[in-house]
């Protein structure tokens, strides 16, 4: 299979699952992946602007997991040109590459962003979405869109797999929970947008990656699931297991952002029933994992600063 971004935080623990699945995996991303030996991953380097390279690297694939996006809704919103030519225009991409190729299946990462605004209780699957409020959600419902429609008119199956927050080891520095591990070490305030009960369903990274290995299974073709934790968690309370886990921090609140998720109690008993999925790790616990890996990746960096 090709794993699009698979040097990046998700991507790579993604890897990680199906080489142990005993899948034979290619890479394809901007850069070499720091996580993997070249002589178990079959690295391509490109990026999703273009079409012949991305079939190139799919070429005697059965599978494209396409992970690949803008994920930072800051970078989103701060570039919104360039976030849809990478997360739209990048996803119709590897769709057509995909369809020129004869791969199988391609496995989508969307996100429950789709539910944001959404004020019904518990959604699922099957609620209906309002027209997005972020341009981060824009470009991935349309990657959403263009999945189902390659779907309908060429035959390409699909698995759109919509993740709840992720985090955890190699998580990007500026995502929320690092951010607040880093400043609770620096001795730093944790700064809250808004009074801090916006609510969030994370889902810990390697929890994260085994569900996207289950959209491999014949159940999950042309299916939609949520990829979510079980727990509700407020920003807030984000900022209060950092501070139990790091010691006593100042937290500093500041204007709500707009557009930003409002929360919803997203369900992900489908994943549960029809892939024998759920998350497993508590959201503490994997702060506690988080900081233990960044702890020790610290301490081998200042041994061996090369």
């Amino acid at each position: 299979m090709l794993v699009t971004g698979g040097s990046g935080f998700i991507g790579s623990h993604v890897v990680d699952k199906v080489l142990e699945a005993g899948h034979e995996v290619r890479s394809f991303d901007q850069i070499a992946s720091p996580y993997h030996d070249p002589d178990d991953v079959d690295m391509r380097l490109g990026d999703l602007t273009n079409v012949s390279s991305l079939r190139a690297a799919m070429s005697g694939c059965d599978v494209v997991m396409h992970l690949a996006a803008v994920a930072d809704v800051a970078h989103v919103a701060a570039d919104p040109i360039h976030a849809e030519k990478v997360n739209s225009q990048g996803t119709l991409n590897v769709l057509e590459a995909a369809r020129q190729a004869d791969v199988g299946r391609v496995v989508y990462a969307s996100t429950v962003w789709v539910y944001n605004g959404l004020t019904c209780g518990v959604v699922d699957e099957d609620t209906p979405l309002l027209l997005p409020k972020h341009l981060y959600t824009a470009t991935k419902l349309a990657g959403e869109g263009y999945c189902t429609s390659y779907s309908e008119l060429y035959g390409l199956d699909y698995s759109i797999m919509r993740f709840g927050i992720p985090y955890g080891p190699r998580a990007r520095p500026a995502a929320v929970v690092p951010a607040f591990v880093r400043n609770a070490l620096a001795g730093k305030p944790l700064t809250i947008a808004g009074a801090g009960d916006q609510s969030r369903r994370f889902v810990y990274v390697e929890d994260l990656a085994e569900g996207c290995a289950r959209g491999l299974d014949a159940a999950a073709r042309n299916r939609v699931f949520n990829l979510s934790g079980t727990e509700d968690t407020t920003v807030r309370r984000i900022a209060e297991v950092v501070a139990e886990l790091v010691g006593d921090v100042e937290i500093v609140h500041t204007e709500r952002r707009a557009g930003d998720f409002t929360g919803a109690e997203v369900s992900a008993d489908r994943a549960a029933d029809e892939l024998g999925w759920r998350a497993s790790t508590s959201f503490a616990d994997g702060v506690r994992l988080y900081l233990e890996w960044l702890r020790e990746r610290d301490e081998e960096r200042a041994l061996d600063p090369a």
